[in-house]
């Protein structure tokens, strides 16, 4: 419980048996009520560990993709009654204590969602993001905030915490089930008046943190430029997306 409201943290795993138990080591466990992963078909030990922990595991098994794995973690989490529901990668690249910092926030009913920002500690090369997504993150925020008329530091972080009633307004279901959703997702709480606040979070590139390889990367951020582009449609009543309805 964070200021009496049930916090669950959710993780989308993917063949990430190397640093699991560490990223759920540091969880800070004083707070939090219930940890989901939900594995997605995962080809090496992580369900394994995951059970070993005691962590409320759910098994996808077949490969359902990245945004499918958080549609079961919210559902999940939902389900089990949680307030505050903050979603983090098990592959140890963002750092877990942040989690009750990013939980208050949300409790303390200023912020709806919450984002663990790589930009706003300024060291974000040093800490090993390849150039090439550095600059692509950058050129993307921008494009964004422009089109949303919002000032966010970025839109691509992994480390994000939601209110119920975010989770349980915007429609999750009809997003993409590939990296994008991270993206849908972060648009449809804009569009929906949701509060977002950022919290400065250093991150760590090494070479069992998950990372999506570059031919995935222009995919993604295609995709990014499209679903602002909706967004921006959507607004000036020149075509509606399904993404907006609920």
């Amino acid at each position: 419980m964070i200021q009496g409201k049930k916090l669950v943290v959710v993780m989308p795993a993917y063949n990430a048996e190397k640093t699991l138990r560490q990223t759920f080591g540091e969880l800070p466990h004083e707070y939090v009520d219930e940890v989901i992963l939900v594995d997605d078909a995962s080809r090496d030990n992580t369900v394994n560990i995951a059970l070993a922990l005691k962590i409320n595991t759910i098994v996808h098994q077949d490969n359902r993709g990245y945004g499918a794995n958080q549609k079961t973690c919210y559902k999940e989490a939902l389900r089990l009654g949680a307030d505050i529901v903050v979603m983090i990668h098990p592959d140890y690249q963002y750092s877990p204590k942040l989690v009750t910092a990013m939980a208050s926030m949300v409790a303390s009913d200023q912020y709806d969602v919450v984002l663990g920002s790589r930009i706003l500690t300024g060291g974000t090369l040093k800490g090993g993001m390849p150039i090439y997504k550095y600059v692509a993150n950058r050129f993307l925020t921008l494009f964004e905030n422009i089109l949303l008329g919002v000032k966010v530091s970025e839109y691509h972080t992994g480390f994000r915490a939601f209110g119920r009633n975010v989770l349980e307004t915007i429609p999750l279901e009809r997003n993409s089930d590939d990296f994008v959703f991270d993206n849908e997702m972060l648009v449809q709480a804009v569009y929906f008046g949701f509060r977002i606040g950022e919290i400065s979070c250093p991150t760590r590139y090494f070479e069992d943190a998950s990372s999506i390889n570059f031919s995935r990367s222009v995919t993604y951020g295609f995709g990014v430029l499209a679903t602002a582009m909706k967004y921006r449609l959507q607004k000036s009543g020149v075509r509606e997306d399904p993404i907006f309805h609920i």
